[in-house]
């Protein structure tokens, strides 16, 4: 299993609309020195010279740091503009297909929203799981109701996997989450809307 950062993991997961305080590539750069393990580009709209030049640039600027840059669905985009991995989500190409594309060494994160679609990403090879939402959170109210607290520490219990959790999550729940088996924490507002990463990043490594 690759290694992915400190306990527990912090997922930043990009909106450029959110960030009305900072551009979105000021936002990478000051997570990526905060200490946030991976940052996903989640950046859907954008054409595809748009989103090279945007991966390219974060890359650059999160050059020196610990800190892993994925690319949202775009398997080609990730390989050739120097990320370290891809996100995947239940639309997307299959894991296994995504594996065989980019071999061993890349990474593979897989969205989930229920115990089977979590399995099925473990057994193709994803190296870790992003499961929610665990609270009602606009961005997420297309994938159903909230699992809740409960389910979410159920179904991480039977799997391998560094498993986060998403949806809802705000610095103070956090404790919470993580006490339900969570490996870590993936969010989009939480992090763009703080003012100052370093304070939140180390409040939250601090948790666990």
């Amino acid at each position: 299993m690759k290694t992915l950062g400190s306990a527990p993991l912090l997922y930043l997961i990009t909106d450029r609309n959110l960030c009305t305080s900072r551009s979105v590539l000021d936002l990478i750069a000051e997570a990526a020195r905060a200490g946030v393990d991976l940052i996903q580009i989640r950046e859907r709209d954008l054409p595809t010279r748009e989103l090279c030049a945007l991966v390219e640039e974060a890359a650059a600027r999160m050059a020196g740091t610990s800190a892993r840059l994925l690319v949202n669905d775009r398997v080609d985009v990730a390989v050739t503009c120097g990320a370290h991995g891809v996100h995947l989500t239940t639309r997307s190409l299959p894991v296994a297909v995504a594996r065989e594309l980019v071999g061993s060494d890349f990474l593979i994160g897989a969205s989930t929203h229920s115990l089977e679609e979590a399995r099925q990403a473990e057994a193709e090879g994803a190296d870790f799981l992003v499961l929610g939402p665990i609270f009602e959170t606009p961005s997420k109210m297309p994938y159903g109701p909230p699992l809740g607290l409960e389910a979410f520490a159920r179904i991480a219990a039977t799997l391998r996997l560094p498993v986060l959790a998403i949806g809802g999550i705000t610095p103070e729940n956090a404790p919470q989450v993580l006490a339900h088996r969570a490996a870590g924490i993936a969010a989009i507002r939480m992090f763009a809307e703080a003012q100052q990463l370093a304070p939140l990043v180390a409040r939250l490594k601090g948790l666990r």
